[in-house]
């Protein structure tokens, strides 16, 4: 069965359904930054019923001047604060980042869909 997404612009459409069988590659792997903004540090500290100053001492580390969740690191590989091995899902997922939500149609993977079919078991030639 096919939860099938797709995005004007993408050469490529997204089963949702494939998820379950990937172990988190989208929240894991090298290590990279996690963007959020000051609207969803708000929303995620209030989700995990955590003031904003401890949630983002906690779970945040900034550069430049973006904010980034922290990862940890696991057999070698580096993945998402918030991503649970137990259930392969994330523990914020209703309120998970813009960046979280819009995998896999950002620009990066425009041309380079290759890429991203070693990284997505969901993605699909259209």
């Amino acid at each position: 069965m096919y939860d099938l997404k797709t995005s004007e612009g993408f050469p490529y459409a997204f089963d949702a359904s494939a998820c379950g069988t990937c172990q988190g590659k989208c929240c894991s792997g090298e290590s990279g930054y996690i963007n959020v903004s000051p609207t969803e540090i708000q929303d995620i500290a209030q989700f995990l019923k955590l003031e904003r100053n401890d949630f983002a001492e906690k779970y945040l580390f900034q550069y430049g001047y973006k904010y980034s969740i922290k990862e940890v690191e696991y057999n070698g590989s580096y993945e998402c604060a918030f991503y649970d091995r137990e259930s392969n899902g994330c523990k914020i997922y209703e309120v998970r980042p813009t960046q979280c939500r819009t995998f896999p149609f950002w620009d990066y993977f425009k041309t380079r869909v290759d890429e991203l079919k070693l990284e997505c078991p969901g993605i699909i030639d259209v």
